[in-house]
């Protein structure tokens, strides 16, 4: 397995695995996405298979997940961001994450985890003040074995549902 920058080329990829992961009024379209990756590809990342390159497996088959962040002055998720894609800072002192799904067949392998250190180790390198997210209940436990702090219920309607607003502060 090995993470790498996203590109406009595996669009198709994330989108069929955000679709897979969220309920319809979660998910991000197709278009939003697109625009995203667009915008912030360098804030996307796709952890993906080691492949033979002799063997005939599109990067569909390869892409196990990803991880999609967009940088902001802003320390909570504000719910503008998933859908304007130009609210992306590139000198904002924050980073967010959007979208964080792994494809259906391989969760529960860690793979999410691996997400998220790599982008957790990149934010610090980076000098940003932390990162900024939102989770259902059920998953305020993960995000909190890698240093999160749950501060509050969001303020989020995203998608109708009920949202923690959770922190990693350097």
């Amino acid at each position: 397995m090995h993470i790498r920058t996203a590109s406009y080329s595996d669009l198709d990829s994330i989108y069929a695995i955000e679709s897979a992961s969220f309920p319809n009024s979660e998910a991000a379209t197709y278009a939003s996405l697109a625009k995203r990756l667009q915008v912030f590809p360098d804030h996307y990342w796709v952890l993906e298979e080691d492949m033979n390159p002799d063997t005939s497996d599109n990067i569909a088959q390869k892409i196990l997940g990803f991880i999609g962040t967009v940088v902001t002055s802003y320390d909570r998720i504000q719910d503008e961001m998933f859908t304007n894609a130009n609210l992306h800072n590139s000198k904002g002192n924050w980073l967010a994450v959007l979208s964080l799904a792994i494809a259906p067949a391989h969760r529960n392998k860690g793979f999410a985890s691996q997400l998220l250190r790599e982008v957790i180790q990149k934010t610090k390198a980076n000098g940003k003040t932390g990162i900024t997210l939102t989770c259902k209940k059920d998953l305020v436990g993960f995000y909190e074995g890698f240093g999160f702090k749950d501060v509050r219920i969001s303020a989020s309607g995203h998608g109708g549902a009920i949202w923690h607003d959770m922190v990693l502060a350097f």
